[in-house]
This record gives C-alpha cells, sequence and structure tokens, in this order.
C-alpha cells in the first residue's frame, strides 16, 4: 500500500473537517425553533386572555368565541408541531454528520431524537409534516361552509385520503419496528 501524498492528507482533511459546516443548520435550526415555541406560546396566552369574558356573552358571540378559539388552539398546536419538526431536524442533521449526542443514549424518553440514517430521519420529519398537515385541515375543517353536494363529496373525499396516509404512515412504521426485530433476532 502506497503512503498518500501531502497534497492527499491535506486535502482530505479539509475535505473531512467541511462537514462541521452543518453547526450553522444546526444552531439556525434550533434558533427557530425556540422562536415558534415563543410566538406559539404568546400566541396561546393571548388567545387564552380573550376567554376571560367568555361566561358574560350572549350565546351567538359565545359560539363564534368558541369556534373561534378552536381555531386558534389547533394553530398553536400547529406552531408545535412545526418548532419540533425544527428540532428532530436539528438533532439528526447534527448525529448524522457530527457526533452522537451521548447524553441522549442513555435516555428512555429521547428514543424519538436519536437518528440512525438518513432515512430514519427522513421518516421522522414526515410522520410531524404529515401531522402537521392534519392539523392545518383540521384548522380549515372548522370553518368550512359547503356550497354545495360536490363541496361535501370533496370533503370526505379529503378525510379518507387523509385516513389512508395516516393508515400507511402507521403501517410503514409498524413495518419498519418489526423489521428492526428481526435484525436483532437474526444477529442474535
Amino acid at each position: 500500500m502506497q503512503n498518500p501524498s501531502v497534497f492527499e492528507r491535506v486535502f482530505e482533511g479539509a475535505l473531512w473537517r467541511s462537514r462541521l459546516v452543518v453547526y450553522a443548520a444546526v444552531i439556525c435550526s434550533m434558533l427557530a425553533a425556540f422562536a415558534l415555541f415563543y410566538v406559539t406560546v404568546v400566541d396561546v396566552y393571548h388567545t387564552l386572555a380573550h376567554l376571560t369574558h367568555y361566561a358574560g356573552l350572549d350565546d351567538a358571540a359565545r359560539a363564534e368565541l368558541r369556534a373561534n378559539t378552536v381555531a386558534h388552539i389547533v394553530g398553536s398546536v400547529d406552531g408545535f408541531l412545526l418548532a419540533i419538526v425544527l428540532l428532530i431536524f436539528a438533532f439528526g442533521i447534527y448525529e448524522l454528520f457530527i457526533s452522537d449526542i451521548d447524553c441522549a443514549q442513555n435516555e428512555r424518553s429521547s428514543k424519538v431524537l436519536i437518528i440512525e440514517s438518513l432515512d430514519d430521519l427522513k421518516s421522522r420529519l414526515a410522520s410531524v409534516i404529515l401531522m402537521i398537515l392534519v392539523v392545518i385541515f383540521f384548522e380549515h375543517a372548522i370553518h368550512f361552509q359547503p356550497n354545495g353536494i360536490m363541496d361535501l363529496v370533496y370533503f370526505a373525499i379529503s378525510i379518507a385520503l387523509i385516513s389512508l396516509a395516516l393508515y400507511l404512515l402507521h403501517k410503514s412504521h409498524e413495518h419498519g419496528d418489526h423489521g428492526g426485530e428481526d435484525h436483532d433476532a437474526k444477529a442474535h
């Protein structure tokens, strides 16, 4: 085996260290997640503050405030889910490109944040993004006013497609879990 040249060693070292640019994405994702958590918490606070006079309203005003409150809270769930996507992305790219997060290895509750591969990261992100889409659909469905029979048909089809997507996501996770157990059994 031939010894690598000085140029090759320097170039490969620089190439390997270039992965550290991922720190920028990790830090920015974490800052964006914290910002989104902050914005969503403030939104929830203001939504709840509007409810202080709820009992004194007449029926029509109470029904309107109830619908708006539900829509705002569903929107808040959406904000929290998006912040979680950013956290999962930050943890995932850190573990894939920089290093394992040692303190997370012993935490049982943090297994969702331990990313083994790029496919694992994509799967986890896809799950949360699908949930965001479901929440957005629910948020719009609260205020849905059909104008005809076709609107109801499209609405029913939308619900069926969302149900199918959730079912397929569940099956893919179920299949992935069993595949991991079979792999572990074969290894022993």
